[in-house]
């Protein structure tokens, strides 16, 4: 079975014939590449090229930004209506696509080949106004400046909509997380009111065109998610990743609660550093989850500096063999 359509069964609770996908969805974290190094990875290997020397199947994130270059120069956040048009100048390229054609196409005859998955990240409707208005200023902008974030998150679905349209001329990818990050280890930053209101009409423009390419509507969320499950399917999403144990989502009540949901993610990393036992332990807790289908294993966040090369190639064996184990 090939590697793409290994994950495209998974996620579609599609039992492969023979075992589930070995991936690590996030990129690898620079801090913990370094260690690695000091450790005796190779140092002429970078990004991607890790991952394959360490037995990963290969997963191809691809990032489009609604921002362009020359926002990193610009030099002050966006604070009302005025200053949002005056930044408009630095947002949503049009030529994204043109300028990444080549190597767009070259993550295309990888799909068609079956050797990787690809998958769309791009900034979602709560992430990205917050990042023109700043943490704190967002969180004021829902209520002091309602029409401006309507005006950033209606041209910000018109932007996703079009590089969407235009990427699948290219390639399809077999899912796309919205970037949110909406919630902490306590449950939603915002409100069902002011999702309802400020975000669930852009998902609802945007997931049909995802359907129409059958890419599967994923969201990107750190914290404790699963009272924001509900939100989400009501949205037309399908699935959550990273759903990080330490902020308390547990997937086995979430495949209880949400039997159709699908996820990624869910490997504790606070136990990568304890060792076998530890680790193995913790794949037991996944098991049964993984068994279910819709679900592929991968570490919770990116892998931490505090994980040594020896443990992580003890976590990719064990890996293997509970993706063996999951479909036996």
């Amino acid at each position: 079975m090939t590697n793409r359509k290994r994950i495209i069964n998974t996620l579609n609770f599609k039992k492969p014939e023979d075992r589930l996908p070995v991936i690590e969805w996030a990129p690898l974290w620079d801090k913990t590449v370094e260690r690695w190094k000091r450790e005796g990875l190779p140092e002429k290997f970078e990004g991607e090229e890790i991952k394959n020397y360490l037995g990963l199947d290969s997963l191809t994130r691809i990032r489009l930004s609604p921002v362009k270059k020359t926002f990193n120069n610009y030099g002050f956040k966006v604070s009302d209506m005025d200053s949002y048009k005056r930044a408009k100048e630095h947002l949503y390229p049009d030529d994204i696509i043109k300028q990444r054609k080549e190597s767009l196409k070259i993550i295309e005859e990888k799909q068609k080949a079956g050797e990787t998955a690809a998958w769309l990240a791009i900034d979602g409707f709560f992430w990205f106004p917050r990042t023109l208005y700043g943490i704190e200023e967002h969180f004021y902008a829902f209520y002091d400046y309602p029409e401006v974030m309507h005006e950033i998150n209606n041209d910000l679905c018109n932007y996703i909509i079009s590089v969407i349209e235009e990427l699948c001329e290219i390639t399809v990818p077999v899912f796309m997380a919205f970037n949110e990050d909406m919630a902490y280890n306590h449950g939603p930053m915002l409100s069902k009111a002011l999702f309802d209101e400020f975000l669930l009409p852009y998902y609802k423009r945007v997931i049909p065109v995802l359907k129409k390419f059958s890419i599967i509507p994923f969201i990107d969320c750190d914290g404790f998610i699963e009272d924001m499950i509900p939100w989400f399917i009501e949205a037309g999403i399908e699935g959550v990743l990273p759903l990080e144990r330490k902020a308390g989502v547990d997937v086995v009540r979430i495949r209880n609660k949400y039997p159709e949901f699908k996820m990624i993610g869910a490997y504790d990393k606070m136990v990568m550093s304890k060792g076998e036992d530890e680790m193995r332990k913790e794949f037991e807790r996944l098991l049964p989850v993984m068994k279910s289908g819709g679900f592929i294993p991968s570490c919770d966040h990116q892998t931490p500096p505090e994980v040594s090369l020896e443990n992580y190639m003890t976590y990719i064996r064990l890996l293997k063999e509970y993706c063996i184990k999951a479909v036996n």
